[in-house]
């Protein structure tokens, strides 16, 4: 079975997000088209279906990073804020988004909290981890596989054939040498 460090990131993200819309308990909240992700951006995302796809991304790093919390995430999702004239500085994203995205993953299952060697935070659950790993063998399994290897021709080559060298470059085929007023 295929687990996510043998899929592309990016197609593992896209597929879990496809995933999590069928799952009522993520949802995003009225104010999600609204809003802005962090200090530092200027307008809301883009994307319609940006929160399934951050929720996606939040899920693929509690399977990959273990306990982590709310802190760490707005590190992870931070970036640097142009201020014009003034150098950028990196500001930490919104707290809430994450917030509320743990909590509805919690809500659905996926994830729980927990304190490891006295670290707290929320880690994926047996039913997130089966989540992940099923998407991640929905793309191994969509792969095409070659029926045959195809075996690289080596170019022929005829025996007895000279190569030259600069040693046997004939002397009229040398450039001559021009004088110029200096030498002269």
């Amino acid at each position: 079975m295929a687990n996510i460090y043998d899929v592309p990131q990016g197609e593992l993200t896209e597929k879990a997000a496809v995933e999590l819309k069928k799952i009522a308990e993520v949802s995003p909240p009225e104010w999600a088209q609204l809003v802005k992700t962090g200090p530092s951006k200027e307008r809301p995302p883009a994307r319609k279906d940006w929160w399934y796809v951050r929720s996606a991304s939040i899920l693929k790093k509690l399977y990959v990073l273990g306990p982590i919390g709310v802190s760490k995430l707005r590190k992870n999702y931070g970036s640097k804020k142009n201020r014009g004239a003034k150098p950028s500085k990196f500001y930490n994203s919104s707290g809430n988004i994450l917030r509320k995205i743990l909590q509805q993953l919690e809500k659905a299952g996926l994830a729980k909290q927990v304190e490891k060697h006295g670290h707290k935070g929320r880690v994926l659950t047996p039913k997130g981890v089966s989540l992940m790993d099923k998407v991640a063998s929905k793309i191994v399994g969509t792969k095409k596989k070659p029926s045959k290897p195809v075996e690289a021709k080596k170019p022929e080559t005829k025996p007895n054939t000279k190569v030259e060298t600069k040693s046997e470059v004939k002397p009229e085929a040398q450039p001559k040498k021009t004088e110029t007023k200096a030498q002269k």
